[in-house]
């Protein structure tokens, strides 16, 4: 897998103070998309046991509360291997820290899949769903348009229904 970039730092995706990294490889191509350019599987650079190691130093520090996971595609079958990999890593070194991934892919899609098991097990949110340019909403947090959903898996797997954030707090997900 390749991704684009890692930001030690990000409070823009997800609560709190989170490291983000950013693979490549898309082909859901949604007009409007932010990051085009991480649509191709051939750019950015190859994730190595060294980018392993410098994002899990990247969560050692106390004041990042998770990890955000974004792309491209993270669950397209060509990058599924290395995310699973990645959040089982940070898991396993840091059970408390919260992560977050962003998937075009709806969560029906995703649990009808042998590959994607493992990781809807792990992650805390899901922010699932192509961006629609027709259905873009400024004012959403956390995603582009309206048809994403903020899941909150830990709920979703408890409850065995989708559990969207928004019902424990709707006022959280918008801006004023």
């Amino acid at each position: 897998m390749n991704y684009e970039t890692i930001r030690k730092y990000d409070v823009s995706n997800g609560e709190g103070v989170r490291t983000t990294i950013f693979c490549t490889g898309c082909e859901h191509y949604c007009k409007g998309c932010f990051n085009e350019d991480l649509w191709s599987f051939d750019s950015g650079k190859l994730f190595t046991l060294d980018t392993m190691n410098t994002l899990m130093n990247y969560l050692d520090n106390e004041n990042i509360v998770g990890m955000n996971i974004l792309g491209g595609e993270p669950m397209h079958p060509k990058n599924i291997d290395v995310i699973e990999g990645i959040i089982k890593g940070a898991k396993r070194m840091y059970p408390n820290k919260t992560i977050w991934l962003w998937s075009g892919y709806k969560l029906e899609e995703l649990v009808e899949r042998k590959d994607t098991k493992n990781i809807l097990e792990l992650i805390d949110v899901l922010v699932d769903g192509k961006f629609e340019l027709e259905n873009r909403d400024i004012n959403l947090k956390y995603r582009g348009s309206s048809n994403q959903r903020v899941i909150d898996m830990n709920e979703t797997r408890k409850q065995k229904k989708i559990v969207l954030m928004e019902e424990y707090n709707n006022e959280m997900y918008r801006t004023k």
